[in-house]
């Protein structure tokens, strides 16, 4: 499929990287000349070197026969006007970056409808949404929802005091009395699709299905189960921060905001009444020390600097906060900050790129599976997509024991109209339902895609 990206800053280059990988044929727009030429010598790419608003650098790009264009440059407005201009060129699909927090949803969605586009994506807020979830779970490390939300799949580190250190699946189904499924483990560079015999070791992350009240059941009978976060303080006043102190204040949390930029802290302090903004410098313990850090419930470090980021975090974790939140963009800091001990890190660019990759894959979708959800699990290790079952789909009603599955594939969980069900051999799948499939090592584009 031929896609057109536009803007190759941090999160164009991540979507050209993802989308390649996917075997796309991948399009790269930008006007500064150097950035095309990394992009060339990084990427089995083409590449067009001009402004993605001017209809002869579109030209040039064929964007008459593009699937899809999608526009990430710094400006909301550069990438309307580009997205509007590629649909009436003859892109197909079209969406566009959209940051601003001063855009209503009613005004988005206004000009969803007016300029023609496919999605609006807003890394910040979709990181400020990831966040909020973790600070209201903060016994987890990722979770993700599936089906409404009827299903959840959450990533759990187990320390060496955990009390499933030892343990095979099958035992700890048997005592447990829980509706759950171990659905994926981490172990050093590794990632398994376990069998009832796997054993749990310390130092494994796990990925647990449950639906939401089961996994809260299943962690207070671990005892690691944490109240949510009450009081928060966050370190950098960047659009995600505003959008995550909004979603805090409106469950009644205090936040308490800190960045060096005075004018930044003033437009904060007047855009967000009720939260606390200090002008200072984090990277200051003592400033720190003096607002509170260790009696805080959770911390969240949001600069614009991965090293700053980590490093505020790991004193943050020295004062015992009980949640400690990470932005980190690049790869080699994601690793750096887990083998640290900073296991809860958050990626705008990986958010992103989640989206578009499924969005890409959900074009070619036949009509008997359609995929409706996929994420990167297991620091991208795991995908888990979720699709909506056709009448016509090959694999229904036949029971799950049955169906010759390929290595490392799962059935993770299915929705029968309201009904979550945690699959076992019996079980089959039937049309209508919603049905969670976990892949490691492997692309899935359509359902049938996991049989042999």
């Amino acid at each position: 499929m031929k896609i057109i990206i536009v803007g190759c800053g941090k999160i164009g280059t991540t979507l050209i990287s993802s989308l390649s990988v996917e075997g796309h044929d991948v399009v790269a727009i930008d006007n500064d000349p150097a950035t095309v030429s990394e992009i060339i010598n990084m990427y089995d790419v083409m590449s067009v070197c001009g402004n993605g608003v001017d209809c002869e650098t579109l030209i040039e790009a064929d964007v008459d026969k593009a699937e899809l264009i999608v526009s990430t440059t710094g400006s909301d407005e550069l990438n309307m006007l580009c997205c509007f201009m590629a649909r009436k060129l003859g892109a197909k699909h079209a969406i566009a970056r959209i940051r601003n927090p001063e855009f209503s949803d009613r005004s988005l969605k206004f000009m969803r409808h007016q300029l023609n586009l496919s999605l609006a994506l807003n890394p910040e807020y979709l990181a400020a949404q990831e966040i909020f979830s973790l600070l209201k779970f903060p016994s987890a490390v990722k979770i993700e929802t599936f089906s409404g939300r009827a299903f959840e799949i959450v990533e759990l580190p187990l320390k060496d005091d955990s009390k499933l250190i030892g343990m095979s699946l099958s035992d700890l189904r048997k005592k447990y009395n829980a509706n759950f499924l171990v659905c994926a483990v981490h172990r050093g560079e590794e990632v398994y699709i376990p069998s009832g015999s796997f054993v749990l070791q310390a130092g494994d992350k796990i990925g647990i299905t449950a639906s939401p009240a089961e996994m809260q059941k299943f962690f207070k009978m671990l005892d690691i189960m944490k109240k949510q976060a009450r009081s928060v303080m966050i370190l950098g006043a960047s659009k995600t921060a505003i959008y995550l102190a909004k979603m805090l204040l409106s469950i009644g949390a205090s936040v308490k905001i800190i960045d060096s930029d005075k004018k930044r802290c003033r437009e904060v302090s007047e855009a967000l009444p009720g939260t606390v903004v200090i002008w200072g410098d984090g990277a200051q313990q003592e400033l720190m020390l003096e607002e509170g850090v260790g009696s805080v419930d959770g911390f969240v470090s949001l600069t614009g600097m991965d090293e700053q980021n980590i490093l505020i975090s790991l004193f943050a974790q020295s004062q015992n906060v009980p949640k400690v939140i990470t932005k980190v963009n690049r790869e080699e800091f994601m690793d750096m900050a887990n083998k640290l001990g900073l296991d809860c890190t958050v990626s705008p660019k990986h958010l992103v790129s989640d989206i578009l990759v499924r969005y890409a894959r959900a074009l070619h979708n036949s009509l008997d599976s359609k995929m409706e959800k996929l994420y990167k699990l297991m620091d991208g290790k795991v995908e888990a997509l979720e699709f909506n079952i056709g009448s016509d789909c090959p694999i229904i009603n036949v029971p799950l024991r049955d169906m010759e599955l390929k290595d490392n594939i799962l059935i993770a969980g299915i929705l029968r109209g309201r009904k979550p069900i945690i699959p076992s051999g019996n079980d089959m799948l039937l049309p209508d339902d919603k049905v969670v499939v976990l892949a490691a090592g492997l692309r899935i584009n359509d359902l049938t895609d996991i049989m042999r």
